[in-house]
């Protein structure tokens, strides 16, 4: 590689950076919902995978069961997780190739 390109490839990693900061910003505000036990049990995680929100019906809540409930909680969880990286991969992902990063396509 020559100089000229090394520079040239220097100077649009700020753009690259940029543009990956977007990026944090969005997956910050994106939001899938799953749900388990015929919507009992309704959890929320954001772009960056972190649980958000949590919404139990109060049929679920019986404290004589709690194994259920927590059986419902990681179903949920799961399914929203799935959710947030099925919207990513069909969404993001081909934003992602155009930067030309090395081991991202």
């Amino acid at each position: 590689m020559n100089t000229f390109d090394l520079l040239k490839n220097i100077a649009n990693m700020g753009n690259v950076k940029e543009q990956l900061d977007g990026v944090q910003e969005q997956l910050a505000t994106l939001r899938a919902t799953g749900s388990s036990g015929g919507n009992m049990v309704n959890v929320t995680v954001n772009g960056k995978f972190e649980l958000v929100d949590i919404k139990l019906d109060p049929i679920c809540v019986d404290n004589r069961d709690v194994p259920m409930l927590q059986d419902l909680i990681k179903a949920a969880h799961h399914d929203a997780m799935n959710r947030m990286q099925d919207y990513i991969k069909d969404n993001l992902a081909p934003m992602m190739q155009s930067f030309n990063i090395p081991g991202m396509n």
